[in-house]
């Protein structure tokens, strides 16, 4: 089985009752509407798969997700009613309401968004290589792909805050120590592990596992939805702010920010 919407970006292949969708944009798979909504469709198309019991979510290239590619965004921000949801975000809401499980094998990097994306599964296969982190405050504007829902549903109020407000990087070891990880393994261990957890978990029967899933995870969706809609905003007017063009150009210099609360 093959996903035919961006196909250069998307691969999709189905062995027995696990499916592997893989992000095909190296060495950083950063994404935008294009490749969500095509990730989107995949998950979708699986969801319907009757064969289909468990997904492995994974990536080429050096790092799992990098998020969007800030690079152009000091010259050009993105132009938004304060009233209207990140086309990103509304297309993440999708991978949220699929309803069989997902396994994330991180292998490299998931920043910003590509924690939020990382984040949309239910487990988190890493290593120690691996980099964790929320860094938006540190770029000057608000957390955005839900994370401020389900960053804090799996490690915690507390650390969830500690990681938003300082934007640093973890790694693999601190990821699972804190929960964000699930399972910790050798970099070239990471996939062979997701996959083999996915199958244990198909092995199960179907029927319950999906509707214990949806159990486990009722009002999320909504919730969801809610927190898109208000990172939406927050972003919009943060994106106006001189503190998000000094982020993004501390970031591009590689050097500490200079905010100035403006």
């Amino acid at each position: 089985m093959t996903a035919t919407p961006a196909a250069d970006d998307i691969g999709v292949e189905l062995d027995g009752h696990v499916a592997v969708v893989e992000l095909r944009r190296p060495p950083h798979n950063f994404f935008d509407v294009a490749l969500i909504t095509a990730l989107a469709d995949a998950f979708e198309a699986l969801d319907d798969d009757v064969h289909c019991r468990a997904i492995v979510l994974a990536a080429s290239g050096s790092a799992f997700c990098a998020g969007a590619d800030l690079s152009t965004r000091s010259a050009n921000p993105p132009q938004r009613s304060a009233h209207a949801v990140n086309p990103l975000y509304g297309e993440a809401i999708r991978l949220f309401a699929c309803t069989k499980p997902v396994v994330a094998a991180v292998h490299g990097p998931a920043i910003g968004g590509g924690l939020g994306l990382a984040l949309a599964a239910d487990f988190r296969v890493t290593c120690a290589q691996a980099r964790f982190s929320a860094n938006f405050n540190r770029l000057g504007f608000h957390p955005g792909f839900g994370l401020t829902v389900t960053l804090p549903r799996v490690v915690g109020a507390q650390q969830a805050a500690l990681l938003f407000f300082t934007g640093r990087r973890i790694d693999g070891h601190e990821a699972l120590r804190i929960g964000l990880a699930d399972v910790l393994v050798a970099q070239d261990q990471v996939r062979p592990r997701a996959l083999e957890l996915a199958a244990e978990i198909a092995l199960s029967a179907p029927i319950a596992v999906r509707a214990t899933r949806a159990t486990l995870r009722r009002g999320l969706l909504d919730q969801i939805r809610i927190a898109v809609a208000h990172e939406s905003a927050q972003q919009t007017a943060h994106y106006a702010t001189d503190d998000f063009q000094e982020g993004i150009a501390a970031m591009a210099a590689r050097r500490p920010p200079q905010f100035k609360g403006r």
